[in-house]
């Protein structure tokens, strides 16, 4: 699976063009899923929330993009209908759409449905997530983000990747993500940790990772005694 994980969807024309390159066509040769679940686990979320991620209304550039075909994969339905009938329609996507929210309580809806388990299995499908839909690709999302609760406790999320993110960095509408907020987070974190802003995504294709930025950001390591 290669991975496109940004703050806040396609919001520049660097990030978009790392998209194309992911996927390997154009846009309008793609197909889609979005996947609404994480923001129902938020505080901050609502159906109009969801409605305006689906419909391409939200501020976060994704479902609106132009695509070939665009549908709705909601995580918690999944369950109730059998993975014979869900896992075909993921296997046909060229590329999943994943929602912001809650990191935690879509890491539990992508482990109960089953797509945690199929991800391993799709080579050549994109994931592009904005923020929560980013940092469930992580090992840690670290207690400052931690708002839904899983059964086990803890802020493990699947650990796709080695790193962590901390997302919206220095956005003004929250005081609480500057780069200081940023560096006290990155020293709860056991590896390595991006802070990025809205402009910014993390790609990971083919075992490389890299940064596609109109913005800033900033990689924290952590000290040999911390490890």
């Amino acid at each position: 699976m290669r991975l496109l994980l940004t703050s806040a969807g396609i919001k520049n024309t660097t990030i978009q063009d790392a998209l194309v390159g992911l996927l390997g066509k154009p846009i309008a040769d793609s197909n889609a899923l979005c996947i609404p679940t994480a923001g129902y686990g938020s505080p901050y979320g609502s159906p109009g929330g969801a409605w305006r991620f689906i419909s391409g209304q939200s501020a976060q550039p994704m479902c609106e993009l132009g695509w070939k075909s665009l549908g709705v994969l909601e995580l918690t339905a999944l369950p109730s209908i059998g993975a014979e009938r869900w896992i075909p329609w993921v296997r046909e996507a060229d590329v999943l759409l994943v929602n912001g929210g809650d990191a935690l309580y879509l890491c539990h809806w992508m482990r109960h449905s089953g797509l945690a388990d199929l991800l391993p299995s799709l080579h050549e499908t994109v994931w592009v997530g904005f923020s929560a839909g980013s940092m469930v690709m992580t090992p840690r999302i670290g207690e400052d983000f931690v708002g839904w609760s899983p059964p086990s406790g803890g802020d493990s999320t699947l650990g796709i990747v080695d790193f962590s993110i901390f997302p919206h960095l220095d956005h003004e509408d929250l005081p609480e993500n500057t780069m200081a907020d940023a560096e006290r987070w990155a020293a709860g974190i056991p590896g390595p940790a991006y802070a990025i802003d809205d402009e910014t995504a993390i790609r990971v294709s083919n075992g490389s990772v890299d940064v596609v930025s109109e913005g800033h950001w900033k990689l924290f390591t952590p000290s040999p005694e911390a490890s």
